[in-house]
């Protein structure tokens, strides 16, 4: 007989296991529309994220230069870990992920991001672990 904690934690498992399922296809899909491989823009991601932007803009003024923590908005409402492993829910909802690229590409990049380079930052960001 299975006991009901196991069977909680093995549900649990499996809905942590579907939201990683979205983020990574959300991720390649971007890259498919880009022509390339999503593995290989991890560096490329991690270049855009901590020294893209124009003057005082960039992704690290609001979420901080590690994504496994949370980030401060520029009037101090908290936003959650970049990174999917300290936050699971993290690219799971296409439409959120089209939002926010939206709004904080024009901000940091003055122009929309491509999808290669949605494809980069979403491709590093599920490649960090968090810090025990």
């Amino acid at each position: 007989m299975v006991k009901r904690w196991m069977l909680c934690g093995w549900l649990m498992g499996l809905g942590l296991a579907a939201q990683a399922d979205e983020a990574a296809s959300l991720r390649d899909a971007y890259a498919a529309r880009a022509g390339v491989s999503a593995a290989t823009l991890i560096p490329e991601g991690e270049q855009l994220f901590r020294a893209g932007g124009t003057g005082e803009r960039h992704c690290t003024a609001c979420h901080t230069d590690d994504p496994t923590q949370d980030g401060k908005t520029r009037v101090g409402k908290r936003i959650a870990p970049m990174a999917p492993a300290a936050n699971p829910a993290r690219f799971t909802d296409p439409a959120k992920v089209e939002k926010w690229f939206g709004r904080n590409c024009k901000d940091v990049l003055a122009r929309a991001c491509s999808d290669r380079e949605k494809a980069a930052v979403i491709a590093w960001l599920m490649s960090l672990e968090t810090r025990k």
